[in-house]
């Protein structure tokens, strides 16, 4: 069984609350202000199939890592095709948590290679700061349908919530190819994935608090297991 997989772009685009693929240019705002981004590029200009002629002609404002600037979108996806971990992340979206569009833009900068939304295909996609335009999307209509894709794949589910006997994800060994689950804000994960996945594991927490928001939770499991498996380079990330 699979879902429906896509890199949804502008036009049709399924979603609540989406940004256009620009981020907006501060420095027409007050002296001394940030610029996003980088202006029309001097000529003669760079050659090259994945260079836009339009993004060159009228600068480029994306939120986009600079040895991006004046690529085109489908360029930058070829490229961070070749990149991707195994990993992939699935969110529950049972009552449109504003948490998604959070947890998609940390799949990104992780180059996770795919996100998976479970239950309502419409979600909010402005946190995600316009990174799913660039990642892979793969939706399924309910709990069943991520278990049987998941085991069709040969992919182990990973829940991640602060339930009885879930396991220390500090301390615990997070499979390669793995689905991290994510459930609602306050509800957690579904009692079916609970069921079905191979491990379940919490953040261990040393406060006086029950929980942590679910986007900075998903946060912490994806970059767990990026210290497990990432190459991760020496030196300065700057």
């Amino acid at each position: 069984m699979t879902g429906t997989d896509g890199i949804h772009g502008a036009d049709g685009r399924d979603g609540v609350g989406a940004a256009d693929d620009a981020d907006v240019a501060v420095g027409t705002g007050p002296a001394g202000a940030r610029e996003v981004g980088v202006g029309p590029h001097s000529r003669p200009w760079p050659e090259g199939a994945h260079l836009d002629p339009e993004l060159l002609e009228h600068g480029d404002r994306r939120n986009v890592e600079d040895r991006f600037r004046y690529w085109r979108r489908e360029a930058i996806i070829a490229e961070l095709d070749s990149l991707r971990h195994e990993l992939h992340v699935a969110i529950e979206n049972l009552e449109h948590d504003a948490n998604i569009g959070s947890v998609v833009r940390t799949a990104n900068a992780f180059a996770v290679g795919a996100f998976h939304i479970v239950g309502r295909r419409r979600w909010n996609r402005r946190g995600a700061m316009v990174t799913d335009r660039y990642q892979h999307e793969i939706h399924h209509p309910d709990a069943q349908h991520l278990i049987a894709w998941a085991r069709a794949e040969g992919r182990p589910l990973v829940a991640i919530d602060l339930v009885e006997g879930a396991l220390p994800i500090e301390l615990t060994p997070l499979p390669r190819n793995a689905v991290l689950v994510v459930g609602q804000e306050g509800p957690g994960v579904s009692a079916e994935i609970l069921e079905a996945a191979q491990l379940v594991v919490g953040i261990s927490q040393f406060g006086s608090t029950r929980s942590i928001n679910v986007a900075a939770a998903a946060a912490i499991a994806m970059h767990s297991w990026i210290l497990q498996h990432a190459e991760i380079p020496a030196g300065p990330l700057r």
